[in-house]
Parts: structure tokens; sequence; C-alpha cells
């Protein structure tokens, strides 16, 4: 009998994958608040890529996984969104790249044929 993907001992960390933070631009959100202590609503449309609409949305899925704490104020009267991980999103964005780490140090790197 032959073995399916989750069977294999280096692919049992994939069942354990957050798909929250696995979609990819919910983990470069992640990956850029990793290393800030916290890091405005702009810099990180900037540092993405993402539109204002899409990352609003992505932002909201991290804010009700309790991943990412928003905190909306006023500079003079223009408003200023402030964005952080939360102690439980450091944590499962830690827990994610031991995961992937699992995941993908078992498998030997591909030949190019270069050579």
């Amino acid at each position: 009998m032959t073995q399916g993907v989750g069977d294999r001992e280096g692919s049992k960390p994939l069942a354990h994958i957050d798909r929250v933070i696995h979609e990819p631009a919910r983990l470069m959100i992640m990956a850029l608040l990793s290393v800030v202590e916290s890091a405005d609503f702009l810099f990180i449309v900037r540092q993405t890529g993402l539109t204002l609409g899409n990352l609003s949305s992505h932002l909201s899925k991290l804010e009700a996984a309790g991943y990412v704490e928003v905190e909306k104020r006023f500079k003079g009267k223009k408003p200023h969104t402030m964005l952080r991980l939360t102690e439980p999103g450091r944590a499962a964005f830690q827990a994610y790249r031991q995961n992937m780490e699992q995941v993908l140090g078992d498998r030997p790197a591909e030949e190019t044929g270069d050579g």
C-alpha cells in the first residue's frame, strides 16, 4: 500500500499550517509586522503593494483571528492607523515558521541542470 502525502513523516507539519497566515498577502503582512513593534497602515501598503481595500480586508481577517491589533487615531484631522502583532499573533507566526521549516527542511534541493 502506498503512503499518502499526509502519511509521510516529513509531511505531518502541513496538517498544522495556519491557513489564516498561509495566504500570501497575509503572510507578507505578518512577516513585516514580525520585525517591528508597530507599523503605519500606509507603510504596509507601500511594502506589500496591496491596494488599500485589499490590505484592509486581509487585516480584518488577521484581527478577527486575534493576530493583529489595529489602532485608529487622528493626527490633526487626518486618520492614522497603526498596526501591530499581538502576542498570540507573534506566537502563531513563529509556529507557522517552524512548521514550514520542518516541511521544507527535509526536502533536498532540486538540481538545476546547469552543469
